[in-house]
């Protein structure tokens, strides 16, 4: 992650954007898009440029008109990497943003999901969050399906201890997550029949791919369309 794929494409952050609104969250200010009265909910925690990137409330937007209540939280609490600060490059910044501390504050917002009603989560995590969303799949207490697009920081270890149905979602350029990396997991869940897995290299997209597109290249849209599809498809028949 401390090299520059994981911080190329950096998005123009909009608090006002998507179709939802922002609400505490367990403690969270989070962008919640969707039915409240939904007993499904997916959890959905981004790269390191946080909340109000457009593309993934776009992507929380769709999630929630397949019926889910689609919850971002501000897991930066309003300090998400900012890719032209010298002073602070991804190794300084992330020292205040570790994955771990993300896996502790999802905790609660869970929580208070489950307190309000929802009978099922799901969780997808994107780059810096799909180690946040690995590590919540490590029980079954937490979450019914993981989804992980272009994953950081996940290891072999990490796939073995996975105990929810999971997709993974990667592309061909990437380097913290190359597609060598992704057989490994996908050989690790072949072996592990008692988790339904999907593993899925995309071809000729980088890593970022799934949220931090150009939305006027038809190509770029096309690739993520292709991958939130996918993500939706573990939802609907997991998470019920």
């Amino acid at each position: 992650m401390s090299g520059p794929q994981c911080c190329a494409n950096p998005p123009t952050l909009n608090p006002s954007s998507g179709a939802g609104h922002v609400e505490k969250v367990g403690g969270l200010d989070s962008y919640v898009s969707g039915s409240p009265d939904s007993k499904l909910a997916i959890l959905l925690v981004s790269d390191v440029y946080g909340y109000e990137a457009p593309n993934l409330r776009k992507l929380a937007d769709k999630i929630a008109a397949a019926g889910f209540y689609a919850v971002v939280p501000d897991f930066f609490y309003g300090d998400p990497f900012v890719s032209d600060n010298a002073e602070r490059p991804i190794q300084v910044w992330i020292k205040d943003h570790g994955m771990d501390k993300g896996y502790e504050d999802a905790k609660p917002v869970i929580e208070a999901l489950n307190s309000k009603g929802v009978s099922a989560i799901g969780a997808v995590g994107f780059c810096w969050g799909a180690k946040v969303v690995v590590e919540l799949g490590k029980a079954s207490a937490f979450i019914k399906a993981a989804v992980l697009c272009h994953p950081s920081f996940v290891t072999v270890d990490d796939i073995k201890e996975l105990k929810v149905p999971i997709s993974i979602l990667g592309a061909e350029i990437d380097q913290l997550s190359p597609p060598a990396l992704l057989k490994q997991f996908e050989e690790v869940l072949a072996s592990k029949s008692e988790v339904d897995s999907f593993v899925k290299v995309f071809p000729k997209v980088a890593h970022g791919w799934t949220v931090r597109y150009n939305v006027e290249d038809e190509a770029a849209v096309k690739s993520a369309e292709e991958a939130h599809g996918n993500l939706l498809e573990l939802f609907v028949k997991y998470v019920k």
